[in-house]
C-alpha cells in the first residue's frame, strides 16, 4: 500500500494537493486525531479493505502536539509502516498575500498578527520538513502547474528533488523580481524594438525569435548559460534549496529577454528531477 503524509504550513496549498491526489484515486483523511491514526493505519491495511494508496492530512491544527505527531510516525515505521512525506511551502510574503486576500486569521496566532502565526508554524514544523520526501514551493504555482507535479510524483513515478525552476522574462524598465536568486541581462543582443514590423510582436513569435537567435553571440550565450544553470541545480540540491528563480531581463521585457527564457525554458524542460516553470513577467 502506498501511504502518502501530507503536512505544510497553512495556506501553502495542503488541502488542495490533497484534493488532486484524491482524483488520482487516493483515499484521503484529513486532520485525523493523533489517538486514532494508528488505528486507521491498522484498519486499511486488513486483508480485503480495497484500499491501496492512502493519504493523510495532518497540520497544527491538529490535536495535540505535533511532536506526538512525528511520534506516532516514527512508531508507525517501526512496525513495517512504510510512508512518503510532502511537504507544502510558501514564502512568508506569500502565505501573507493570501491570508489577506481570504481574510482569514493563522490557526497558531487567531487574535494576532499573521507574520507571527506564520513565525510559530515554522518553528513547529521545521523538523517535520526536513525528513520531508517531497517539498513543493508553491509561491509562484498556478494549480495546473501544481497538478502536474503531484502527477510526476504520485502518477508517474518519477524521481523529484523538491526543486521548482522559475525562469521569468522581465524588463529592467520595471525592475528587477525581487524574489529573482540568479538575474541575466540580454540587453547585449539586437533589439527587434528597431525593426518596425517586429516591434509590435514579442520573443513568442517566430520572426522575434529568429532574428534574435540569428545574432552569433544569441546561441552562444544560451549554452554557456544552460551549461552553468546544470551546473548549479545539483549543487542547490544538496543545499537544500527548494525554489530557484531566473531572471532573463532586456529593456522593456517583451522581445530579447522572452526569446531567451524561452530557449532557456525548453533547453532545461526533461533533463532533470526538478519542477520548471516559465513566466513573462511584462507581456
Amino acid at each position: 500500500m502506498r501511504f502518502v503524509v501530507v503536512t505544510g504550513m497553512s495556506g501553502a496549498g495542503k488541502a488542495s494537493a490533497i484534493n488532486m491526489l484524491e482524483d488520482q484515486g487516493f483515499y484521503c483523511v484529513d486532520n485525523l486525531p493523533v489517538r486514532l491514526i494508528d488505528k486507521f493505519m491498522e484498519l486499511v491495511n486488513q486483508p480485503g479493505s480495497g484500499i491501496s494508496k492512502v493519504v493523510l492530512g495532518l497540520d497544527v491544527r491538529t490535536d495535540g502536539t505535533f511532536e506526538e505527531v512525528e511520534s506516532v510516525l516514527s512508531a508507525l515505521k517501526d512496525r513495517g509502516y512504510q510512508y512518503e512525506i510532502l511537504f507544502m511551502d510558501a514564502s512568508d510574503e506569500t502565505l501573507i498575500r493570501r491570508y489577506k486576500e481570504t481574510r482569514r486569521a493563522h490557526p497558531l496566532s487567531p487574535q494576532g498578527r499573521v507574520e507571527d502565526g506564520i513565525r510559530k508554524e515554522r518553528e513547529i514544523l521545521r523538523s517535520i520538513k526536513g525528513s520531508s520526501d517531497y517539498i513543493i514551493d508553491t509561491s509562484k504555482l498556478l494549480i495546473r502547474e501544481l497538478r502536474e507535479e503531484l502527477i510526476r510524483i504520485f502518477e508517474d513515478n518519477e524521481h523529484y528533488d523538491s526543486l521548482m525552476i522559475s525562469v521569468v522574462a522581465f524588463g529592467f524598465k520595471k525592475g528587477i523580481p525581487t524574489d529573482a536568486d540568479l538575474v541575466f541581462d540580454v540587453r547585449f543582443l539586437p533589439n527587434p524594438y528597431y525593426i518596425e514590423e517586429l516591434r509590435d510582436l514579442s520573443g513568442n513569435d517566430a520572426p522575434v525569435r529568429d532574428y534574435v537567435m540569428d545574432c552569433p553571440e544569441a546561441p552562444q550565450f544560451l549554452e554557456k548559460l544552460v551549461d552553468m544553470i546544470t551546473f548549479l541545480i545539483p549543487n542547490y540540491v544538496r543545499e537544500g534549496k527548494n525554489q530557484l528563480v531566473i531572471g532573463i531581463g532586456c529593456t522593456g521585457g517583451r522581445h530579447r529577454s522572452v526569446t531567451i527564457a524561452n530557449a532557456l525554458y525548453e533547453q532545461l524542460k526533461g533533463k532533470g528531477s526538478y519542477g520548471l516553470r516559465l513566466e513573462h513577467r511584462d507581456l
